[in-house]
């Protein structure tokens, strides 16, 4: 027997990149709520912005935020058999990144190392942080509820490799964007988040059951997480894939979110014999 696991991210993948709907997928995510096929969101964002999103979505699976930061299993809904982690504000909570104040203080000593000043949100008031992200101030509000790693703006005049180079320098890891790169703790990542919550699952099952999994995303900060699925597909932008996701050997969802995420894990279910209906 086979147990399939949806791993997802968010903006783009689930979400359209530009209206943020995602009404067309809530049936189908019922339908694999039903199946008990995990639909698990794997982001950038915080707990503050998933929780609100869940609730709509109506999903009860554990999530990962923070690109790969934390985990978070609420706790009337915890499919282990064991508690994964500490209890908190109704979620068991696995830490796989760093205190916030660490990450904030990592984002000095970087700047000091690259000689070049680095804007992260902790450094923005709402209004600013608005203007940059076209957030709504509550949104922006929830972005800003940093737990374990800190955003900040990528410097247009210095080389990704010199950024990198300096954070690994000083002991942390980081995710390079187009806009924003994020800071994270040295075990944190979209990947290790993956095996870590595979192996939680396995423990629940049967020896004769076995995980598949399949990963859903549309931008570089989603490679961690790919590597490390079974079927790993790529959301498409109206341009077509990002340029570092594409030509990897990777499936290519037939359209942009949120219609392409249907059409995708529709495909693969079929693969395992299960139909979902999304007429």
């Amino acid at each position: 027997m086979t147990q399939l696991i949806i791993f997802t991210d968010l903006d783009g993948t689930l979400l359209n990149s530009e209206t943020y709907d995602y009404a067309v997928t809530v049936p189908i995510i019922q339908q694999l709520k039903s199946l008990k096929i995990p639909v698990i969101p794997v982001t950038s964002k915080t707990r503050a912005e998933v929780s609100t999103l869940r609730k709509d979505v109506g999903l009860t699976d554990p999530f990962v935020t923070e690109n790969g930061s934390g985990i978070f299993v609420e706790i009337n809904h915890n499919p282990f058999d064991q508690p994964p982690g500490e209890q908190e504000d109704g979620y068991f909570v696995v830490e796989l990144g760093c205190p916030y104040v660490q990450a904030r203080a990592g984002l000095r000593v970087i700047a000091n190392e690259l000689h070049h000043s680095l804007l992260g949100f902790g450094d923005m008031t709402i209004a600013r942080l608005q203007k940059y992200t076209g957030l709504s101030a509550k949104d922006a509000q929830e972005a800003k509820a940093r737990e374990f790693s800190e955003p900040f703006i990528t410097p247009k005049a210095v080389a990704s490799e010199q950024i990198i180079t300096a954070v690994e320098s000083v002991g942390f890891k980081v995710v390079v964007g187009d806009r924003f790169s994020h800071l994270i703790g040295p075990d944190a990542g979209k990947g290790n988040a993956v095996k870590h919550l595979v192996s939680l699952y396995q423990s629940v099952l049967q020896p004769e059951e076995t995980i598949v999994t399949m990963g859903l995303g549309n931008s570089p900060n989603d490679l961690d997480m790919l590597e490390h699925v079974d079927h790993p597909i790529v959301l498409p932008g109206v341009n077509g894939p990002h340029p570092q996701l594409d030509n990897r050997g990777w499936a290519i969802a037939p359209s942009p979110a949120p219609q392409g995420w249907i059409e995708a894990v529709t495909e693969v279910c079929q693969q395992f014999g299960i139909l979902l209906n999304h007429e």
